[in-house]
């Protein structure tokens, strides 16, 4: 199949579904070897697991806490940019979308990472992993609604950049880059914070490897997607399997297990020195975050 050199990646030469592929035809791509095949699963199997996994620490939580509290929704972190490992991490699966801007019958990849991204991580920092002498700060305070404000900026720029990958290729991949970079280190204020104290000594909390090992893999994941390592170095050797997009979703994966982890212990041992926000608070901001993102989707 011929696609614009706009739809090729870096360093990989075959295995592109048809451009012009029918809604049957993708389902069926689940099951044959084409270089999305990996990237597909690599979404659907979390997009099961993590839900699963959060609902069941909330349960946990529920019962170990009071009666009378429940843990945020939020407590599920989103990683995908990094996911949040991306904010990291419910991205959308790509999807074939009619390009307006291109010619009739023309269909392209968009990676919808804006949805993905909503203020979970957020809410679950700010309701566990927050520095116990920053908790009722300004910053404390602002700390949600600005990550509701990131995650439709971070949208914007995932769709703006789709429609400079033509003509401006280096702003289209800056662009994609910090739409999901930027939420990931705002979002990380806090752990980052709590790491450094732990570098200089002053702090010995149990959860601080676990939000190292997501910082690492937050890395690798930004590392991977960057450099578009390994296939560049070995064109058409990564076709199928091991390319920079299937290590970028593993990356993520790992990250937000990690980053489920930490936060669970942190709720563990922070029981009762970190006030809980409402529900009102916790289902206002995930909703404002989506529909924001869905607004922009609309437009775009």
């Amino acid at each position: 199949h011929s696609h614009s050199q706009s739809y090729r990646e870096p360093g990989i030469l075959s295995g592109y579904r048809p451009p012009r592929s029918s809604a049957r035809e993708c389902l069926r791509s689940l099951f044959g070897m084409n270089n999305e095949t990996l990237n597909i699963w690599t979404h659907l199997v979390p997009a099961g697991f993590y839900p699963a996994g959060g609902a069941s620490l909330g349960a946990r939580g529920n019962s170990r806490i009071s009666p009378h509290l429940s843990i945020p929704s939020g407590m599920l972190p989103v990683p995908e940019g990094p996911s949040q490992c991306s904010n990291a991490e419910l991205r959308a699966e790509p999807r074939r979308m009619r390009n307006s801007k291109g010619t009739p019958g023309e269909f392209r990849d968009w990676e919808l990472t804006g949805p993905a991204v909503p203020p979970g991580s957020a809410l679950a920092y700010s309701a566990y992993a927050f520095p116990l002498e920053w908790v009722g700060s300004t910053f404390h305070d602002f700390y949600v609604p600005v990550a509701v404000l990131n995650s439709a900026l971070s949208t914007g720029l995932s769709c703006y950049s789709r429609f400079l990958e033509a003509e401006r290729p280096c702003l289209s991949k800056a662009s994609r880059t910090l739409a999901f970079v930027y939420p990931y280190i705002f979002d990380s204020i806090p752990v980052f914070y709590r790491l450094s104290q732990g570098v200089a000594g002053s702090s010995s909390e149990g959860s601080l490897p676990l939000h190292s090992r997501h910082s690492l893999c937050a890395l690798l994941t930004f590392l991977s997607f960057t450099s578009r390592l390994p296939e560049r170095l070995a064109p058409g050797s990564f076709d199928f399997i091991g390319h920079s997009h299937q290590i970028f979703h593993i990356c993520g994966i790992l990250g937000t297990l990690f980053q489920l982890e930490a936060v669970s212990m942190d709720m563990e041992e922070r029981r009762g020195r970190l006030p809980l926000p409402s529900s009102l608070e916790t289902f206002g901001s995930l909703g404002m975050g989506v529909a924001a993102s869905l607004a922009i989707l609309g437009i775009c």
